[in-house]
């Protein structure tokens, strides 16, 4: 079975495969302070909990985008699988051909997104992935990366807000029925749902001038569902596409 880790600055998503089926998946808090031997107990009780052993584990899969976790995850797969990952980065095949400005700049989450993407979907696709910073990436025809956009993500928003304000309070981000609020909860709730759903319709829009208005529109991230209001703004809800991008990857590289 391939063990495939996704690590970003909130959340590290974890997934098993058996073959090409996606049998497990789950989440946990990121916290880089947290030692190998700390994520090494909750990966040890996580995986029984889903019905799998730690030595029916042979191979793992990686990507991350906090560098300083990087170690500690192959450290634990080191201690606790006896298993050398593959990390998505330089030197690794992904199938795509990178034509960013600067190829190394770009995530190896956003890579493994646009692998996932090509390869299930086809081209050319629009991916928007819901993290921390919301994520824009265009991919072509031919499966080649071209580039993207970042947003600050909906949490940081809301977050920010929160922080920045003296009188504005956190509030449960869901779609409010009306854009005009008539309360402080609802104002907000507005500005930053509705607000937020048509930055995002707008990106889509501006990326279908450029790319083609045939592109397909994936969305994957923890709030993608929060923005599908009319069934009309995404082709698919993927949520797994980055689990299923690490284990293409790691068939490429064997």
């Amino acid at each position: 079975m391939l063990l495939t880790i996704d690590v970003g600055n909130t959340n590290i998503t974890l997934g098993v495969f058996s073959g090409a089926e996606l049998i497990a998946s789950g989440r946990i808090a990121s916290d880089p302070y947290r030692m190998a031997d700390e994520y090494g107990l909750i990966l040890s009780n996580l995986l029984p909990a889903k019905g799998i052993k730690t030595d029916q584990i042979t191979a793992v899969a990686m990507c991350s985008v906090v560098p300083q976790m990087t170690a500690t995850f192959v450290e634990l797969c080191e201690k606790v699988l006896d298993l050398k990952p593959l990390i998505v980065g330089t030197g690794i095949k992904t199938g795509v051909r990178v034509l960013y400005d600067t190829p190394k700049d770009v995530g190896s989450d956003r890579i493994v997104d646009a692998v996932a993407a090509f390869k299930i979907y086809g081209g050319p696709c629009i991916v928007v992935d819901f993290g921390t910073a919301t994520v824009f990436d265009a991919i072509s025809e031919k499966g080649d990366y071209l580039g993207g956009a970042i947003a600050p993500g909906l949490d940081v928003s809301a977050e920010s807000l929160y922080r920045a304000t003296s009188q504005l309070r956190r509030v449960e981000l869901k779609n409010p029925t009306e854009a005009i609020g008539k309360n402080t909860i609802h104002s907000l709730q507005s500005g930053l749902v509705l607000g937020y759903y048509d930055m995002v319709k707008g990106m889509i829009s501006r990326f279908k001038h450029e790319l083609g208005a045939s592109s397909k529109v994936i969305a994957t991230g923890g709030h993608a569902h929060l923005f599908d209001m009319e069934n009309s703004l995404f082709d698919v809800i993927d949520l797994n596409l980055t689990l299923y991008g690490l284990r293409i990857t790691y068939e490429l590289n064997q």
